[in-house]
């Protein structure tokens, strides 16, 4: 029976665990344990919608207190500088699977090389632009969005939100795990203090202190599909630049460029292939195409995979102490809100008693979920025709698609067909038949056979672009709305 969990570590992975399972099950003992001596990575997050449909629905926490505590920006999307495009839009919101009025297709058929956006949210980013006006000038609301928020600001508000709802927090650097029967027995404190529980959430980051050194689970290496390795950051403070509703995803030389955009810092990271590119030169690089970084470039070092298990015996292992893929998608806090979910939710329904089927499903679903996280960078990789470049030519023919791999060659032969929905695209896939769309239609992957539209659908189309075009340049910009949710003037 699990009555009282430990939590090791203070991040945001080890917090949120805390506060899902402190919120879902309030008689729980929840104890978080937190070294002082790590602090805070202190980079911009940028989330998708699963961090919305955590904390606001599932936890349903308030959202004017979370805006207070956090101070976020919106995130409609990600804007990608890739491919042979200019530029293309990943929406939150399903536009490429739908079918607007008038049209025989879904709307992804009638995409060409120069369509900018594809409905209404897509055009109100390509704007800068965040939400609809209403009449009354104030913003149309909606759930198709994420949020930008810097990691400290994160970090202090759901520790604030962990203690309100009864979560204790310690201060205290592990000095050694003591196995027992089950797993885990205690964990010794540099403080002379010793801790036990019934079940042990390792939230330790990349160390995976009980996960992966204490009980020694095998890392199963994402390699063969995703070949950066490193990750220099920088970034500086925001002054007359309007703030961007997207995150920016930019081709580099050996890998890619993110831009986060908070209300006063604009956050910028270049993850690369050391295999390619050494730390000197991806500086160099990252500072030419950033002059303006006006804080101390620092490199990350780190391994794409994941434990062969999240759950093993009674350590249940949260964020990058289970596994680990760059923040090319924004996963890295959908992973922790689904982990956490699933955690809290077996608790719920085994009433706090733990099975060995219980573990086995959680590990079939939580592994799972890495893996398609996996299979969905590697299309990014594989289609990415933007430049001819050593580290390019690479990914473009030895990606191993892995799990994408029917998905692909069924677009490959018959285009983006609704019929792959539930089969190839399983109805629990955190990406969804949209995101697939629209990554392989916005990369202009190709495709047979090639179908144009009749002229009068053609027409029907570019009717609702411009309509779209014309909703987007009346709508708010991210500044209005930050005064609007304030309740400025």
């Amino acid at each position: 029976m699990v009555r009282k969990v430990i939590v090791l570590g203070g991040g945001t992975a080890g917090l949120t665990a805390a506060l899902t399972l402190k919120v879902r099950i309030p008689e729980l003992q929840v104890r978080v344990v937190r070294s002082p001596e790590i602090g805070v990575i202190g980079v911009g997050e940028g989330t998708n919608v699963t961090f919305i449909q955590h904390f606001f629905e599932y936890l349903r926490l308030n959202v004017r207190e979370f805006h207070a505590l956090t101070e976020p920006t919106w995130k409609l999307g990600i804007r990608f500088l890739w491919g042979p495009r200019p530029e293309f839009f990943y929406p939150f919101a399903v536009e490429h699977t739908a079918r607007w009025s008038g049209l025989s297709r879904m709307n992804a058929f009638y995409e060409d090389a120069d369509t900018l956006w594809t409905g209404p949210v897509s055009a109100m980013m390509a704007h800068d632009k965040a939400f609809a006006r209403k009449p009354d000038g104030t913003p149309a609301w909606h759930n198709t969005y994420a949020f930008h928020v810097e990691n400290r600001k994160l970090v202090s508000g759901l520790e604030t939100l962990c203690v309100r709802t009864g979560v204790e927090i310690t201060d205290g650097t592990m000095r050694e795990a003591e196995r027992g029967p089950q797993g885990i027995a205690s964990l010794k404190l540099e403080s002379g203090e010793c801790v036990s529980a019934d079940l042990f959430v390792d939230a330790s980051g990349f160390r995976s202190e009980l996960l992966g050194r204490a009980l020694g689970e095998p890392y199963q290496s994402f390699g063969r599909s995703l070949f950066c390795d490193r990750a220099v950051i920088g970034g500086w403070p925001r002054t007359s630049e309007p703030i961007k509703p997207y995150t920016t995803a930019e081709t580099m030389d050996a890998g890619w460029c993110w831009q986060i955009e908070h209300e006063h810092f604009i956050n910028r990271g270049y993850v690369y292939a050391s295999a390619f590119l050494d730390d000197d030169a991806a500086q160099a690089e990252f500072l030419r195409q950033n002059p303006r970084v006006a804080t101390e470039p620092r490199v990350v070092n780190f391994q794409s995979g994941r434990y062969a298990r999240c759950w093993a015996e009674n350590v249940v292992g949260v964020g990058n102490a289970s596994g680990f893929v760059e923040p090319l998608e924004a996963t890295a806090i959908q992973v922790i809100t689904w982990q956490a979910r699933t955690l809290a939710d077996l608790l719920v329904d085994g009433r706090g008693e733990v099975t060995p089927s219980m573990r086995s499903l959680y590990n079939r679903h939580n592994c799972g979920h890495w893996d398609e996280v996996r299979d969905f960078l590697a299309i990014h990789y594989r289609f990415n025709t933007r430049l001819d470049t050593p580290f390019w030519r690479a990914c473009r023919s030895d990606t191993d698609l892995a799990g994408a791999a029917p998905l692909v060659d069924f677009y490959t032969e018959n285009g983006p067909s609704l019929l792959t929905a539930g089969t190839l695209v399983s109805a629990a896939s955190p990406f969804g038949l949209e995101g697939y769309v629209a990554l392989l239609t916005g990369q202009c992957a190709p495709q047979q056979p090639p179908w144009a539209p009749p002229a009068q659908e053609h027409r029907v189309w570019q009717e609702h672009l411009a309509r779209f075009q014309a909703d987007a340049q009346r709508a708010m910009s991210v500044r209005e709305c930050l005064a609007a949710v304030r309740g400025l003037p």
